[in-house]
């Protein structure tokens, strides 16, 4: 790897560690902020939020319907115009959340995140997990 490969790699990890931290804190304007093009594409429900509100509107939803709502990094990996995180999704349902009135229940999913970048610049996240597990996680029927 050349050392002008390594500075952009250190780069990409710092806006991607910058981006997780905040959606830990909750602050939904750092993370924005960690974009270039604001977007995440959220895979299993075949929705694209495009722009800084759109964003926003996200991961308030996110936010209210997980208050607790956590990510942890289990490993990231890089490719050349991405970094990849495996991480696991955490937190207890107590508001609505896509439709789904509060169940109480734990989220406690595996998802992969796509960082894609220009260069060093943020331009989307793209988010992938298994719907069914979290909708079994949520549902009242099989938590009891």
């Amino acid at each position: 790897m050349t050392t002008e490969q390594q500075l952009l790699r250190e780069k990409r990890d710092s806006v991607v560690k910058k981006h997780v931290e905040a959606e830990n804190r909750h602050d939904i304007d750092a993370a924005i902020a960690t974009f270039h093009t604001p977007r995440y594409e959220v895979m299993p429900m075949g929705i694209v939020h495009d722009g800084g509100q759109a964003v926003g509107e996200l991961l308030s939803g996110m936010f209210k319907g997980f208050p607790d709502f956590t990510v942890e990094i289990i490993k990231s990996h890089h490719s050349d115009e991405a970094v990849i995180l495996e991480i696991r999704l955490k937190g207890t349902h107590l508001g609505d959340f896509g439709g789904l009135k509060p169940t109480g229940r734990m989220m406690n999913i595996p998802v992969v995140c796509i960082f894609d970048f220009d260069n060093d610049q943020l331009v989307c996240e793209k988010v992938y997990f298994d719907m069914a597990t979290l909708m079994n996680q949520l549902s009242t029927a099989t938590n009891k």
